[in-house]
């Protein structure tokens, strides 16, 4: 509603919430649906014709990569128990695989949230990559080469 906004209108530095933080108390730990619907008016409007931008992808291609990024996580929370039950090649490989792909998942967030820049963006998703497949090449050859994840993790235990 206008009584909560300051004079001044969208955009202007004076268009803060005037209601005093004492007085909301709780409610400062979410966002009212007031100020959202506010400051939704204000934001500048969208395009809806052209090719997508940046991080803007479809909202089916985004629930089924936020989907994966939890089958992942649930995968990795049994594997660990796998791993220390029922040690073995097809655990190590498959620890090698999640791991990597939970790393670079995570590692790509944080290049979207501080990353800025079409150049400093293509240089960091490169760096990924690299990282990425090299993690998992490594993870391999420690695994084939070596005693494997589950073997090497129950020998730090065992110190």
């Amino acid at each position: 509603p206008p009584w909560l906004l300051a004079p001044g209108g969208c955009g202007s530095p004076r268009s803060r919430p005037v209601v005093s933080a004492a007085l909301l108390g709780p409610a400062l730990l979410r966002r009212p649906a007031a100020l959202g619907a506010a400051a939704a008016r204000c934001a500048p409007a969208r395009d809806s014709y052209g090719p997508a931008r940046q991080g803007h992808g479809s909202s089916k291609a985004a629930s089924l990569h936020w989907t994966g990024e939890r089958a992942v996580s649930v995968l990795l929370l049994g594997l660990l128990p796998a791993a220390y039950l029922y040690p073995g090649p097809a655990v190590d490989y498959s620890l090698a695989a999640a791991l990597t792909l939970h790393g670079h998942w995570g590692l790509g967030q944080v290049i979207t949230d501080y990353v800025h820049g079409d150049v400093p963006i293509k240089v960091a998703n490169v760096g990924l990559y690299i990282l990425s497949a090299l993690t998992f090449a490594g993870l391999c050859h420690f695994n084939y080469q070596d005693v494997g994840i589950c073997k090497a993790v129950a020998m730090l235990w065992s110190l």
